[in-house]
Parts: structure tokens; C-alpha cells; sequence
């Protein structure tokens, strides 16, 4: 893919995912009638604004993203120009469950932007099927040896259940290279039975050429591919709950093996990661972009809600402090620990894209 069209895509991909996280807090706030001062369509100086009532709407120069500045998010008793207040209209003022959903919607809206582009991608090229069948088994290979066939539905990889194909994907991912996969397979015997069996199998290894070099991988003999496409409708609303519930089932597993050891950070991507991966992909471009764009859209949502300082979901934690305390977190306790994990946030950043650079440069 041409570089400019890449970045061009890429911007656009990371711009709708803000723009849109950030409307989710701009639409619940004026719903609730907090004070908004602005609404603002991409990053950095402004090249326009308009102001009406009391929002100033603007398109800054950077056009990644955008944010939504609320009245009373640090306990300010004044705008930017002085102009006082009522304190009914600032967000620490409001209800703790007005606050939630104000909130909580900015990844809400990330997670309804996925189910929508997921749903227009199986809308226009068809659903294919999530069922955790097996698709084929190389022959002489492990799997085949163990009498595992074609068509055989795998319930459970290394005693995690598997609703979908991307389950199976994802267990036998992080299955640790070279070890063994225990299976929990059920398979027809006849048109009127079935028998669900389990299966360690060793894997072996073999010798495959990987960018023009020969190395040694370790193979199972497991064949998946998505044959069955499903057109209309209800086939693309089904497809699209499957998909995005399969993908926060990854971030959760991903999320909790980053936190015990069994996924490495280095496994991460930043900015430049996904910038790379955009480019990627020329035979199905337009529906593997939206695809893109729905699993960055809940991974979003979902490291939003994490309960860390300065993401959505600590300040959703502070509220649940509140309520059971019944009296709120000083404002001053709140800023120092947002600037610190703002900080931390920042650290972090650094490093995946600095790991990203380095690994897009001397792969």
C-alpha cells in the first residue's frame, strides 16, 4: 500500500476511535446538562472554532482524535475567561450515576462503534462462520496420528473453553512453544453420534522458510479456515456479537497473562505498530480495515475501564470510593494521582513505540 494512503488511513483509523470515545463524554454531558467548554475535533492549535451558548466547537491543527472539556473536572470555579459557573453545571456536582455514564460512555461508544463496523463488514462481504471446527489436519502430523479428523469441534484448549475459532487461535497462541496441547474434542461417529474426547498432543518440529530463511518451528498439524460465508442480515448481526465478544474475550486473557508473566510487554503495539500493520493486507484492504478498526476500537474501551489512574476507568473507581465512603476523594488527592499514572501512561508509551520503531527498522 502506497506510505501516504497508509498514514493517511492510519490517521483516520486512530482519529474516529478518539473522536468518537470523546463524543460519548460530550453527549452524556450535555444530556445531564454539565457545562462543556469544548468540543474539539483533532489535537494542538486551533485552525477553527465556533462558539455556541456556552461550547466552543473547534478543529485543532493535529488531526488525530479530539477531547471534550467538561466544567468542574478538576473543581475549577471558573471557566477560561473568568466566568463563573453555576456549580449545578460542573461534573462533581452531578449525581454519582450521572457521573458513571458520562464516564463510562466514551468507551461505551467505542464498543458500539465496533459492533457497527463489524456488522457492516459481514453486512457487505459476508459472516463467516465462528464455529471452532477444525478445518484440516496435515497428514504424518500429530494431530492426524491422534485420529483427530476433519470437522471435529474443539470445546476446550488447555481447559479453557472455546466458543469460537478465535478462542482456539488465541489459547493455542499462547500455548508455550514446544510444549503440549491438551484438547477436548467431540466428533461425529455417525449421523447420530457424537463422542467428546480429550487429546495431549506433542507437537514436533519442523523446518519452514520464513522471509527467505529457513528456521526451525514447532507444528501441531491443525489445519483452520474460513470457508462458510453466510450473506444477509441476521447472519452479519450474529457475526458481529460473536466477533466483538471474541475479541473481548482475547483483551481479557491478553490483559490478565500481560499482569501474570505469560505474555511478554514487548508483545504490545503503540502508534507505529499499528501504522505498520495498516499497511498490511492488500487482497480484502477495505473490510480488513474495518476489522482493524473494531479491535482497536474495543481494546480502547477496555484499557479505558481499566481501574488506573488518569484512564476513565480509576475515576470510575474513585466514584465507587465515593459511594461507599459517601463523601468524595479531595479534589487535590484526585489531580496527584491522575498526574501519576499520567505519567506512568506516558512512560509506558514510550517504550512500545520506541520497541516499535526499533522492530519496524531491523526486522
Amino acid at each position: 500500500m502506497n506510505g501516504l494512503i497508509t498514514l493517511l488511513l492510519f490517521i483516520l483509523i486512530l482519529g474516529v476511535i478518539i473522536l468518537v470515545h470523546e463524543f460519548g463524554h460530550f453527549i452524556f454531558s450535555k444530556k445531564f446538562g454539565v457545562y462543556v467548554h469544548e468540543f474539539a475535533i483533532g489535537m494542538g492549535p486551533k485552525i477553527f472554532s465556533r462558539k455556541k451558548k456556552e461550547t466552543e466547537y473547534s478543529i485543532r491543527a493535529v488531526p488525530i482524535g479530539g477531547f471534550c472539556s467538561l466544567a468542574g473536572e478538576d473543581g475549577e470555579e471558573t471557566d477560561d475567561k473568568g466566568k463563573k459557573i453555576p456549580k449545578n453545571r460542573k461534573l462533581f456536582a452531578k449525581p454519582i450515576w450521572q457521573r458513571f455514564l458520562i464516564l463510562f460512555f466514551g468507551a461505551g461508544n467505542n464498543f458500539i462503534l465496533a459492533y457497527i463496523l463489524l456488522f457492516l463488514a459481514a453486512l457487505i462481504h459476508g459472516a463467516p462462520t465462528m464455529d471452532p471446527v477444525i478445518s484440516g489436519v496435515t497428514e504424518n502430523y500429530p494431530v492426524a496420528e491422534a485420529g483427530i479428523t476433519e470437522g471435529s469441534k474443539i470445546l476446550e484448549v488447555n481447559g479453557h473453553e472455546t466458543k469460537t475459532i478465535d478462542d482456539v487461535q488465541l489459547y493455542i497462541t499462547l500455548n508455550k512453544e514446544g510444549t503440549p496441547l491438551d484438547l477436548k474434542i467431540e466428533s461425529t461417529i455417525d449421523d447420530d453420534t457424537t463422542q467428546i474426547k480429550k487429546y495431549t498432543i506433542e507437537p514436533i518440529k519442523v523446518k519452514e522458510k520464513v522471509e527467505d530463511e529457513e528456521v526451525e518451528v514447532y507444528r501441531y498439524g491443525l489445519e483452520f479456515k474460513t470457508e462458510k460465508i453466510e450473506k444477509g442480515f441476521l447472519p452479519a448481526l450474529r457475526y458481529s456479537f460473536q466477533k466483538a465478544g471474541a475479541i473481548f474475550r482475547q483483551m481479557f486473557v491478553v490483559l490478565g497473562n500481560l499482569f501474570t508473566g505469560g505474555v511478554s510487554i514487548n508483545s504490545l503495539s503503540g502508534p507505529v505498530g499499528i501504522y505498520s500493520y495498516v499497511g498490511e493486507g492488500k487482497e480484502q484492504v477495505y473490510v480488513n480495515l474495518l476489522l482493524l478498526t473494531a479491535l482497536l476500537s474495543i481494546n480502547v474501551g477496555v484499557l479505558n475501564l481499566i481501574p488506573f489512574p488518569a484512564f476513565d476507568g480509576g475515576r470510575i473507581f474513585l466514584l465507587l470510593i465515593e459511594k461507599v465512603r459517601g463523601k468524595p476523594v479531595k479534589a487535590e488527592t484526585e489531580n496527584l494521582i491522575n498526574t501519576i499514572g499520567f505519567i506512568l501512561i506516558m512512560l509506558l508509551a514510550i517504550y512500545v513505540t520506541g520497541h516499535d520503531i526499533f522492530t519496524l527498522l531491523f526486522k
